[in-house]
């Protein structure tokens, strides 16, 4: 920001960045006189980026009350907690150390920062400084130290520094000693109601411990309007990024989808990654797919959700694969990116309707059988693989955690008087599922136009039962599914009391079970082969309904 300084005046500010500095100074009284002079006679700020090897990396040129701080991207801190370069700027009326100044400081992880008063004549005033610190039980996230003059400052910068490096190592060891998993900050943004966050939130931390990361903290923030460009105001979002980075955070997880436009600002204010719900759910997905359709279903979803964002990316990068013969200067990095990306969009499409080709020949097979066939649907984690195990004596895996499966399971369930049913268990569902998400899987889900009966399974103990039976029923809407016959079946009745279960089945007019006990799946038998047989088994029968048969 040089524009309408003399010759004379960009002249000084090359001889200020040519300067060494000592190592173990923080700025010596030569440089902060001629910083001060420089710009009391130009009324701006000027700051100077400094390494620790001495080295002015960067003279900056602001206005009367601020720095545009340059990017420090090629600085990175890796490993280090610290950057390894300190700000020291001019304040123009000998104030203290601004908001702005501390955001910076913990932002930029600057190893300290620096601000040199002018007095009436030019000279440097009262030097106002802060640095970083560890985490500790007060929660500050910096010390500001008394003004002091030039003469004042620490006399061995460099042991300090070490020092203060060295506690962030330690504390940093301490808290990946669990597992070393990526840590998260879990942020909800949102004008629903207080009880409303706060559950969605709660699966939100599901979905990151479903995705191997570690849920460190959670923020909540209902403003009275949602922010078009930070989704919370860019001071409060600042605030988190610097709580989040104290606490060791690798990422930030926002419970709301967030627009290209969201996810390029916020990128701008912050070096961690940032995800928001669609991308964290997509992520669990690529993490569980272990089919070659799944996984191409899930890498399609993926690039079709960061397409529209990829075009937000910065353009500032150099231009490539110019040359002679060729129109132009040539393609951007950014272009070249969005050419592949839609040509591997391409690619997995023709994949994807091979593969589904092949699934509907084998959906008309079993159709061709006569068959009947029943279809356990509901939201994730109610229990749908287990209840299918139980019934036909299966090996299909399950865990206590979100999306614990994704491709479509299949098994023979045989009862009474030579009777079969074909019974599938299918991918859960989810509220907010991602509309990329439900296309990609759309061939799969086709599947349950053909099934005779929908066994819609939901967890009895979830707060949000009622919720949660909407968002299936809503899905299944979507789908095109709102005439095939339905049983609902609540699950895990062994988590509530009797009478509550008592009461929720009757309300919701379902059937109570506990699919890990088999004993107590003798009424859910009885009620499949009613809808599709509209018989009764014998109970003595009905014991020996579960035999295993793979398809």
């Amino acid at each position: 920001m040089t524009r309408g300084l003399k010759k004379s005046q960009l002249k000084r500010l090359d001889q200020i960045a040519r300067r060494k500095i000592k190592t173990d100074q923080i700025i010596p009284f030569e440089l902060a006189r001629l910083l001060t002079a420089l710009s009391q006679e130009i009324n701006r700020q000027i700051g100077i980026l400094i390494g620790r090897e001495g080295l002015i990396h960067a003279v900056i040129v602001g206005d009367q009350r601020q720095l545009m701080i340059p990017d420090l991207s090629r600085l990175r801190p890796g490993k280090r907690q610290l950057r390894g370069v300190r700000l020291v700027h001019t304040h123009l009326k000998n104030e203290a150390l601004s908001r702005d100044d501390l955001s910076d400081l913990a932002l930029l992880r600057l190893d300290l920062i620096a601000a040199i008063g002018i007095q009436a004549d030019g000279t440097p005033g009262a030097v106002f400084m802060a640095h970083l610190l560890p985490s500790g039980p007060g929660g500050q996230h910096y010390e500001v130290h008394p003004p002091r003059q030039i003469h004042q400052l620490m006399p061995e910068l460099t042991p300090f520094l070490k020092e203060l490096e060295a506690e962030f190592d330690r504390q940093n060891r301490s808290a990946f000693e669990t597992g070393k998993k990526h840590r998260a900050m879990l942020i909800s943004v949102s004008t629903a109601s207080k009880t409303d966050q706060e559950a969605e939130i709660d699966e939100l931390n599901e979905l990151a411990r479903s995705a191997s990361l570690m849920p460190i903290a959670q923020v909540i923030q209902r403003p009275k309007k949602l922010n078009t460009k930070y989704l919370m105001g860019e001071g409060k979002l600042k605030e988190v990024i610097i709580s989040a980075m104290q606490q060791q955070a690798d990422l930030l997880i926002f419970n709301q989808n967030l627009s290209p436009l969201q996810i390029k600002t916020i990128g701008e204010v912050t070096e961690m990654k940032v995800l928001d719900r669609t991308q964290l759910i997509l992520d669990i997905f690529a993490q569980r797919a272990l089919t070659r359709e799944a996984k191409v279903q899930v890498e399609l979803a993926q690039l079709r959700y960061r397409l529209p964002r990829l075009s937000q990316r910065s353009t500032a990068l150099s231009r490539l694969t110019g040359g002679i013969g060729g129109r132009g200067p040539g393609e951007t990095r950014l272009e070249i990116d969005l050419r592949r990306a839609r040509d591997r969009i391409a690619r997995l499409e023709r994949e994807h309707e091979t593969l589904a080709e092949a699934r509907t020949l084998r959906r008309q097979k079993r159709t061709r059988n006569e068959i009947p066939i029943a279809s356990i649907v509901g939201y994730t984690n109610a229990g749908k693989s287990t209840l299918l195990n139980q019934l036909t004596e299966s090996r299909v895996e399950t865990k206590d955690l979100l999306f614990a499966t994704l491709d479509t399971a299949t098994r023979r369930l045989r009862f009474p008087r030579e009777r079969e049913v074909i019974l599938t268990d299918t991918v859960g569902f989810i509220q907010s599922l991602p509309p990329e998400l439900l296309g990609a899987f759309r061939s799969t889900l086709d599947e349950l136009r053909d099934a005779h009966l929908l066994i819609h399974l939901a967890d009895i103990s979830n707060p949000r039962l009622d919720q949660q039976i909407q968002t299936v029923e809503a899905l299944l809407k979507t789908l095109g599914l709102s005439e095939t016959p339905r049983l609902l079946v609540l699950n895990k009745t062994d988590r509530v009391d009797a009478e509550t279960a008592q009461i929720l089945c009757k309300r919701h007019q379902a059937l109570g079970i506990t699919a890990l006990d088999r004993k107590r799946l003798i009424p859910l038998l009885n009620a499949i082969e009613q809808h599709l047989w509209h018989t009764h088994i014998p109970q003595a029968e009905a014991a020996k309904t579960t035999e295993r048969s793979t398809q």
